[in-house]
Formats: C-alpha cells, sequence, structure tokens
C-alpha cells in the first residue's frame, strides 16, 4: 500500500529493466540524493564530516570494491587493506610529482595502478579458490605493507616513514591539508562514491555481471557454456581493487592527511571492510552502504551510550564494540546470510501489502 504501484506500468523494456522500476522507489532515490547534496553539506560541522561522513563514504567505497570480487564473483579476498595502501600511496607520489594537477585525476590514476596491481595478485585465483585463495590474498597484504615499509622511495626517504599529504585545491577550494572545509571534503568524497555506485551497478547489472555471477555458482559449468575464467576473475579484481585504491586514496589525502601503511592499513582494516560486506549483504550493492553505516555508527553510538550516558571506561566499550560486531557476524551468516540487504527487500515486500495479512 506504501508504494502505490496501481497505474505504474512500463511500455519500453529500458523502462521495464532500470534500477528502480517502482516510481515510489526512484522518488525516494533522488530525495536520498538531493539531501545528500544540497542538504546535508550547509548543516555539518567538523566533528560529523570526521566521526561519521567521511568515514561513511570511504569505506562505502571500499565496501563496494570488494563486494564486487566476493560477493558477486565468488573470489575471496583478504588484501583490502593493502590495495588500500596501494591507492594511497601511488595518490601520494602522484600529488607531490605533479602538484599542478587536479586531485580528481589523483585519485582516479591512483585506483588505475591499485587495479594494476590487483590484477597481478589475482592471477593465483586462476589455479586455487577458497580457503587457498583467501590465504593468497593475505600474503599479498603482508607483502605490500612490508614492501611500502621497507622502500623508502614510496615515502619519499622521510626520516619517519609517514607520509603526509600536500595541500591541494579542485576547482580553487582546498581539499587536502589543514584548512579545508568540512563542506568541500563531504562534497568531494560525496562525487566519487556516487561514481563508483552507478558504474558497479551497471557493471553488475550487465555482462560482466552475469559472467562474475557464474562464476561464483558453478565455475566449471560457466566455462561450459562459453564463459571465460581468466577474463572474468582478472577483471573482477581489477575493478574491485579500482574501486579499493579510491578509496584508500581518499581515506589517506582527505579524511587522514598522514598515515603510515602498518597502522592505518594493517589485516585490521582487510577484516573490517570484509565484515562490513558480511553484515550489509554479500551480492548487493546496498549491502555495502548499510554495512558500511552500521560498523561506523556503531563506535558513536556505543562511545556516546556506553561512555556519556552511563559513565563505562572507554576499553570496555571498545571491547563491547568488538564482542556486538563478533555477534551480529554469527547471527548473519546462521540466520540471514544475505545480511541487512535481505532484511531491507523482505520489509519493503510486507510494506507493498500492508495492512493486508501475506
Amino acid at each position: 500500500m506504501f508504494y502505490r504501484e496501481a497505474g505504474d506500468f512500463s511500455t519500453s523494456y529500458p523502462e521495464d529493466s532500470q534500477t528502480f522500476p517502482i516510481r515510489f522507489d526512484r522518488y525516494r532515490y533522488y530525495l536520498v540524493l538531493f539531501v545528500a547534496i544540497f542538504v546535508i553539506p550547509f548543516t555539518i560541522n567538523d566533528y560529523w564530516v570526521n566521526s561519521i561522513f567521511l568515514p561513511f563514504l570511504i569505506y562505502a567505497i571500499a565496501a563496494i570494491g570488494l563486494n564486487i570480487l566476493v560477493g558477486y564473483c565468488g573470489q575471496v579476498s583478504l588484501g583490502t587493506g593493502g590495495f588500500m595502501a596501494v591507492g594511497a600511496y601511488a595518490c601520494y607520489k602522484l600529488m607531490t610529482a605533479f602538484p599542478e594537477v587536479s586531485m580528481l585525476i589523483h585519485v582516479l590514476i591512483a585506483g588505475l595502478i591499485t587495479a594494476g596491481v590487483g590484477v597481478l595478485f589475482g592471477l593465483p585465483s586462476l589455479r586455487i579458490k577458497g580457503f587457498y585463495l583467501a590465504v593468497a590474498t593475505l600474503a599479498a597484504q603482508f607483502f605490500l605493507v612490508w614492501l611500502f615499509n621497507r622502500v623508502p622511495w614510496f615515502y619519499n626517504y622521510s626520516a619517519s616513514g609517514q607520509i603526509s599529504a600536500p595541500e591541494r585545491t579542485v576547482f580553487g577550494i582546498e581539499i587536502t591539508g589543514p584548512n579545508t572545509e568540512a563542506w568541500a571534503t563531504y562534497l568531494f568524497c560525496l562525487a566519487f562514491v556516487i561514481f563508483s555506485a552507478v558504474i558497479a551497478r551497471n557493471l553488475t547489472r550487465g555482462a560482466f555481471g552475469r559472467k562474475w555471477m557464474a562464476i561464483r555458482d558453478m565455475d566449471i559449468a560457466a566455462e561450459i557454456i562459453g564463459v571465460n575464467p581468466l577474463m572474468a576473475k582478472l577483471s573482477a579484481f581489477a575493478v574491485s581493487s579500482f574501486f579499493i585504491g579510491i578509496s584508500g586514496a581518499l581515506f589517506f589525502a582527505v579524511y587522514l592527511g598522514a598515515v603510515e601503511v602498518g597502522e592505518a592499513f594493517g589485516i585490521t582494516k582487510s577484516f573490517t571492510v570484509l565484515f562490513m560486506i558480511i553484515i550489509g549483504g554479500l551480492g548487493s550493492i546496498f549491502g555495502s552502504f548499510a554495512g558500511a553505516a552500521f560498523l561506523v555508527v556503531l563506535p558513536v553510538v556505543l562511545k556516546l551510550v556506553g561512555v556519556d550516558w552511563l559513565g563505562w571506561p572507554t576499553d570496555i566499550v571498545a571491547h563491547l564494540q568488538l564482542v556486538i560486531v563478533g555477534a551480529l557476524i554469527v547471527i548473519f551468516l546462521i540466520a540471514e546470510p544475505h545480511g541487512l540487504a535481505q532484511l531491507w527487500r523482505v520489509a519493503k515486500e510486507k510494506l507493498r501489502l500492508w495492512p493486508f495479512p501475506h
């Protein structure tokens, strides 16, 4: 009843196959975009941007990338942190080598460089899969962190071993550095989120997405019907690493400003993004956003309730967060393997018939 589908007809194949075939869904999507672009930038401050919005937007891009590889193509990866580090260090080298080039170009090129690295480390997926592939990507994670730690060229021979983002502007507005405005960094990251979501949605609904899902469901049967496993798996690694590289570049340049690879892009980062897509829902673009929002907002809510209201020690609240995330992962894997995205789909189906029984 909420949807009012009566009279909502499609008169062509493109109309029938669009992302939001129901008019109510399209209006809700346009409303969310309008609020995100024209309302939030004028109402937020530095606290809201740094504690919620920037982490959510950046992790959403990383979750979309990992979801393409794990959720759509079925290739388990534990190297997300390492690929984010590739994007961060590539962006840093480009920013210092070509200071006159726009940050938009730097971030996109950093994503392309990460895509190349992802294809290189995705080659073992042609011979191994499952647990063994997870171990191979985990080895890539450790190797990349070691590489950026041990080769001084990557951090421009800095004595501290850290990399710091120099001040850069986009259309005359500072995006990186200590003097940035909250709304500017938010809109800069939001632009990449919209870009990533649109590209990922169209890829997963097209020929590439069908090949990835065929490989995920049964790779031998997919090869028999004409799907090339080499191109399907490596294209999934390339697209996934491209988005993860963009998120790593934004995480370094816009959010943190200065990073040390072991601290910022360690194995914890890989598991964090993996937990996001497990809780949000594998094989779902919306699930990537839902999982990222959940794991970004959860620590803020726990701190607000546990520390500020109840007066608990911060270490107790930090351990409680780990317990809650672990319990939710177990619950979702047992009760609802498709995560929050499936719960949202079920809720929409019920709202379509409410208040009538079904």
